[in-house]
C-alpha cells in the first residue's frame, strides 16, 4: 500500500462535502497531502472553488490550495491512495457503486443499515459494495465545526488489519488532532452508530426542561445498553468507555453543535419526521433507530431506550410519556 504522506502524490480523496467531510479534508491539507474535496452537486463544488471556503456547511474556514473540491468522481479518485467516505449512510451504496475504486477506505459514516441479513455496518457496505477488502472505520467525540477550527480533539481508527489503521492514524494525526487505533472495528462503528440514537433522547430531555440530572440518568443508563448490545454483536466491552464510545456519547448528547441533540429539542417542540428528513444537515440517528428496531423486533433483544426514540420518533407518541414511561420500568440492581 502507498503511503499518501510519503508518496510522490500525496493524494487522498474525501467522498462527501458536508461539514465532517471538509473537516477532515482540511485535516489532511494541513498535513500537506494533496486532497480532492468531492461533491455530489456540481454547483457546491463550482462555489467552493470560487470562494475558496464551503460556505454552504462551514463557513468562514477558507480551503487551502492543497485542497481541491470537485464534483467528477474519477477525477477525485484518479490517483489517490485512500478514499475517505463521509457520505449520509442512506446514500451510501448508491454513491460508491458508480465511481471508481481506490485502494482503501476510510468511513467517516456513523450509521447502521438493516437488511434481510440482518444489521449492517458501514464498513460493510463500503466492502460490499466496492469489492475492497481495506477499509477502516473514525469515530470519537469529533463535531465538525470544531475540528475544521483546528480545536483540540481525539479520534480512534479501527481496522481488522493492523497496518492500515497505523497508515490511517499518521495521516490524521497532527498538533490539534489526536488519533489512537483499535482492533475493534464492530465496536468502534457501533458506538459512533448508537450514540445518535441516544443523543435525540438527550434532545428531547433538553427540549422538555427536564434537567441535567435526567440527562446525565439517561446518558449512565443508554451507555449500558450500547455495551449490552455491543458485546452481543461481537463487540469488545472495554471499546465502549473510550472515544467511540462514552467520548462520543458526552460530546453529541451535550454539545450545541450536535445535530442529533438538536433534532431530539425539535421533536419535544413538536417537529415531525417529514421535518427532520427535510434537514440540510442529515439526522443519521432517525434511520440508525429505524435499522434497530427492526433488527430488535427478529432478536427479541431488550434495548428499552432506543425503543423509547422509536416509539416517539415513527409512531409520533409524547416524548414526555415515553420517557415517563421508561421511569416506571420495574425497579432492578444495577
Amino acid at each position: 500500500m502507498s503511503d499518501p504522506s510519503t508518496s510522490s502524490s500525496g493524494k487522498v480523496a474525501v467522498i462527501g462535502a458536508g461539514a465532517w467531510g471538509t473537516a477532515i479534508a482540511l485535516l489532511m491539507a494541513q498535513k500537506g497531502l494533496e486532497v480532492a474535496l468531492w461533491a455530489r452537486r456540481r454547483e457546491q463544488a463550482e462555489a467552493m472553488l470560487a470562494m475558496r471556503e464551503n460556505r454552504e456547511y462551514l463557513p468562514g474556514i477558507a480551503l487551502p490550495a492543497n485542497l481541491q473540491p470537485t464534483s467528477h468522481a474519477a477525477e477525485a479518485l484518479e490517483g489517490a491512495a485512500l478514499a475517505v467516505v463521509a457520505v449520509p449512510s442512506r446514500a451510501l451504496a448508491e454513491t460508491l457503486a458508480p465511481m471508481p475504486r481506490a485502494p482503501a477506505y476510510l468511513s467517516l459514516t456513523k450509521g447502521l443499515a438493516h437488511t434481510d441479513c440482518g444489521l449492517t455496518r458501514m464498513s460493510q457496505v463500503i466492502a460490499e459494495v466496492t469489492g475492497v477488502e481495506r477499509v477502516a472505520a473514525l469515530s470519537g467525540p469529533n463535531l465538525a465545526e470544531e475540528i475544521a477550527r483546528f480545536q483540540p480533539a481525539a479520534s480512534v481508527v479501527a481496522a481488522s488489519d493492523a497496518e492500515l489503521a497505523r497508515w490511517v492514524q499518521k495521516i490524521l494525526s497532527g498538533p490539534s488532532f489526536r488519533v489512537y487505533t483499535s482492533n475493534d472495528l464492530v465496536g468502534v462503528e457501533l458506538g459512533g452508530a448508537l450514540k445518535n440514537v441516544i443523543a435525540l433522547a438527550a434532545g428531547m430531555v433538553d427540549g422538555l426542561r427536564l434537567g441535567d440530572n435526567a440527562k446525565a440518568s439517561l446518558m449512565t443508563r443508554a451507555l449500558r445498553e450500547i455495551v449490552r448490545f455491543g458485546v452481543a454483536q461481537g463487540a469488545q466491552s472495554e471499546t465502549f468507555y473510550g472515544l467511540s464510545g462514552l467520548g462520543d456519547l458526552i460530546a453529541t448528547c451535550t454539545s450545541l453543535h450536535s445535530r442529533n441533540r438538536g433534532a431530539g429539542e425539535r421533536i419535544a417542540r413538536g417537529a415531525t419526521l417529514r421535518e427532520l428528513e427535510a434537514s440540510k444537515q442529515v439526522v443519521e440517528g432517525i434511520y440508525t433507530v429505524k435499522a434497530l428496531h427492526e433488527w430488535g423486533q427478529r432478536s427479541g433483544v431488550e434495548m428499552p431506550i432506543t425503543e423509547a426514540v422509536w416509539r416517539v420518533i415513527y409512531r409520533g407518541e409524547k416524548p414526555l410519556e415515553v420517557l415517563s414511561a421508561l421511569m416506571g420500568r420495574e425497579a432492578k440492581s444495577e
